[in-house]
């Protein structure tokens, strides 16, 4: 695809994906789901890449749909059985990715600004950052399956006063209900998203990283430890055999920096239950 809202570039095994539309203050399109969803793809195929982050261009992180047609720009397949709204085609993405994503936000994250970064590892947000789940102050639902992300990482009450009442609030409120990680003034937040995906690809195994991931968003809804604990030992006694859990441990003996050589796309068990291959999820 060639991209024109989104910017793609890999460096140092760090994938930065941009919104690139400064000019609308990186309003949200049908176009530019579809370049996130591609790009997000193609940094999960790579195995170069080992984090991902996502960030703007300009001061604003995304204001969300693009209003400056006067209706929401989002349907692009009017009546389609399979038709999938553009903030999930996103947000979907980076859940089921095997790499940590990193969002780093400056300014304004609302609406689809605020739910495409729910699924990320880490948010980091400058102090100028504003937020809001402003749907129904729009008539409209929310989207990017934020009504089970949000929940998840800031608990019901908070969840509910920010999306029953569609208010804005500011960097501090997100950062104290957890929403966020950390703030940085606003030039320093995406040298410290950078700082932190060094610091991720010096010292973990990609293919650890891939499977506690999925546990936690899989595992973790269950009403009960059990099937958590049988997949735990399945996992566990793989590890005598496995490379990456030598190495850890040798590196840890004889305290030095770590060499993890398994790939994700070679060394993540198939019988890992969400992958579909040996029979469904367990039930909750």
């Amino acid at each position: 695809m060639n991209y024109e809202d989104v910017a793609y570039r890999v460096a140092d095994r760090i994938c930065m994906i941009t919104l690139r539309r400064p000019e609308a203050r990186n309003g949200y399109t049908v176009r530019m789901s579809d370049e996130l969803n591609d790009a997000f793809a193609r940094a999960e195929t790579d195995e170069d890449v080992r984090v991902i982050v996502l960030t703007g261009e300009g001061k604003d992180f995304c204001v969300g749909a693009d209003l400056s047609g006067g209706s929401i720009d989002v349907v692009d397949e009017p009546g389609a059985g399979e038709w999938q709204e553009p903030a999930g085609r996103c947000s979907r993405r980076i859940f089921e990715s095997s790499k940590p994503v990193i969002a780093a936000i400056r300014g304004a994250a609302v609406g689809a600004g605020s739910t495409i970064i729910l699924p990320a590892d880490y948010r980091l947000a400058s102090t100028d950052s504003r937020f809001g789940f402003v749907f129904s102050r729009r008539g409209i639902y929310p989207e990017g399956a934020s009504t089970w992300f949000l929940p998840r990482l800031v608990g019901m009450g908070k969840a509910l006063d920010w999306m029953v009442s569609g208010r804005v609030f500011d960097a501090e409120e997100a950062l104290a209900a957890g929403m966020v990680h950390s703030l940085h003034e606003p030039d320093e937040v995406l040298a410290k998203a950078y700082e932190l995906a060094a610091e991720l690809i010096a010292a973990t195994a990609p293919v650890s990283v891939a499977v506690i991931r999925q546990m936690l968003y899989r595992m973790s809804p269950l009403d009960s430890p059990l099937p958590v604990h049988k997949l735990d030992s399945r996992l566990i006694a793989e590890c005598a055999q496995a490379p990456d859990a030598i190495e850890g441990v040798m590196s840890f003996l004889q305290r030095r920096p770590p060499e993890f050589t398994q790939t994700v796309k070679k060394d993540v068990p198939e019988w890992l239950p969400w992958l579909n291959k040996s029979g469904p999820e367990p039930k909750t």
